[in-house]
């Protein structure tokens, strides 16, 4: 079969109504579509029967992670021009069982009764067989509620217990995985992350002898930079040992192991306030929309008055019918399982309802697309040695999660808020500066 890509092009072309917009290559050597438009490469026919069976962005998926699909070119424009088409369209209902079935789904698909011959055409040339097994890195069906304890911790170790080694290629020296703040075109990622730990400090308006608490702590960057900068005793709790062993060690490097606390611990079983300040960055996106009103209250409950806290959180667009609103395959079965978005709206209520002011919200959404930018430049940089750290599909998964996320930030898909809240005095007073320029000096 010489001529796979010209068939699968045109059996894509029917399916879509639509002109497909990349250039297909077959298992074959075969090569259809526009000139000049980046390659979408089938390196195995299994990559078709992975489509044919979960027709769609998770079938896309689970064929880059296997390597059994990859991309010839620019993977941002790649991206780019597939986004309409995984977005704007829903999967048909993968309840059907068997080739039949999946022939059957595909003709719907198209749309046309009358490709029913271009269906079984795809399955013939996918070949034989059931469809493939999912990656290894694929998180399996969950059962039982979302967001206890037990299952929290679960989907944090998926997340973060991937490798210290894997993350210190992927992040740099400075061990953060979360937006950074780039005051200048020329900015390094380094100084960028700097500037957006120093930001925290100065919102928080941190001072020597003062309690911080981090939650989410990671691998120790924000209490590093605090204790090390502004003089606190700082407590960083995350659910993550491997984060919790790396933090600790660097505290231990920094002659800091006497103002700072590293603790493997949930944030719902912190009980050693008050705080005198409280930083969540990153953090939120793994509580859910039916706990967010108990982690606001929990944090409020460990703020002194007066006591502020900065929350950084990832933010999606609102939608007319939020009970609509599901959470990405992709991302919750191999990047953030049970990881909830919500519109900075919601998040601000929420706040408010648990007792907290809210005084400021600043929007950071152009830093983070720069952000994952560079983070994919280090790991395309480091690949032969990423891929050694943790495996070939687990770096193939970060390479197109933050690549695509790039994508959602720079289009206003997505964004990320840091929203700075105070627990008042009972009398009212916030004991802030009138004016942003004065609390942010």
């Amino acid at each position: 079969m010489a001529d796979a890509a010209h068939r699968l092009f045109e059996l894509a072309e029917h399916a879509l109504s639509r002109p497909f917009p990349l250039r297909v290559r077959a298992w074959d050597g075969s090569e259809a579509g526009p000139a000049g438009a980046p390659v979408l490469v089938l390196r195995r026919r299994r990559a078709l029967r992975r489509l044919l069976w979960r027709p769609g962005e998770l079938g896309l998926v689970r064929g880059w992670v296997s390597g059994d699909l990859t991309v010839d070119g620019d993977l941002y424009e790649a991206l780019g021009r597939l986004s309409g088409l995984l977005w704007e369209r829903d999967e048909p209902d993968p309840g059907a069982g068997g080739a039949l079935g999946t022939a059957r789904r595909l003709a719907d698909l198209l749309g046309d009764p009358g490709s029913y011959r271009l269906a079984r055409e795809a399955l013939a040339l996918a070949g034989p067989g059931l469809p493939p097994a999912p990656p290894p890195e694929e998180v399996r069906r969950r059962t039982g509620i979302a967001h206890t304890r037990r299952r929290d911790k679960a989907a944090i170790a998926h997340h973060y217990d991937v490798g210290n080694d894997f993350y210190a290629l992927l992040l740099g020296p400075s061990m953060v995985y979360s937006c950074a703040v780039w005051p200048e075109k020329d900015t390094t990622l380094e100084a960028a992350q700097y500037a957006k730990l120093d930001l925290v400090c100065r919102k928080l308006s941190l001072r020597a002898g003062q309690r911080l608490l981090d939650v989410g702590c990671g691998w120790g960057s924000m209490v590093l930079h605090a204790a090390e900068h502004y003089g606190v005793h700082a407590t960083g709790i995350t659910l993550s040992a491997e984060q919790a062993a790396f933090a600790r060690k660097r505290v231990a490097e920094a002659g800091l192991t006497g103002r700072i606390d590293i603790r493997v611990q949930d944030y719902r079983d912190v009980t050693d306030g008050p705080y005198d300040a409280i930083s969540s960055i990153g953090m939120a996106e793994h509580v859910g929309s039916e706990r967010y009103l108990e982690y606001a209250r929990t944090l409020y409950g460990l703020l002194r008055p007066g006591g502020r806290l900065l929350n950084h959180q990832i933010a999606r667009r609102p939608m007319r019918d939020e009970e609509a609103y599901r959470i990405d395959e992709f991302i919750d079965r191999y990047v953030f399982p049970d990881g909830e978005l919500s519109p900075v709206g919601a998040t601000v209520a929420r706040l408010e309802e648990a007792g907290f002011e809210v005084r400021d919200v600043e929007a950071l959404r152009e830093h983070y697309a720069r952000t994952l930018r560079a983070w994919v430049t280090n790991l395309e940089a480091h690949w032969d040695e990423a891929a050694r750290a943790t495996t070939a599909g687990r770096a193939r998964v970060w390479q197109l999660y933050m690549a695509a996320s790039a994508l959602s930030f720079e289009r206003n898909r997505i964004g990320v808020n840091q929203v700075l809240a105070v627990r008042t005095d009972p009398d009212g007073t916030s004991g802030m500066p009138p004016t942003r320029g004065g609390w942010l000096s």
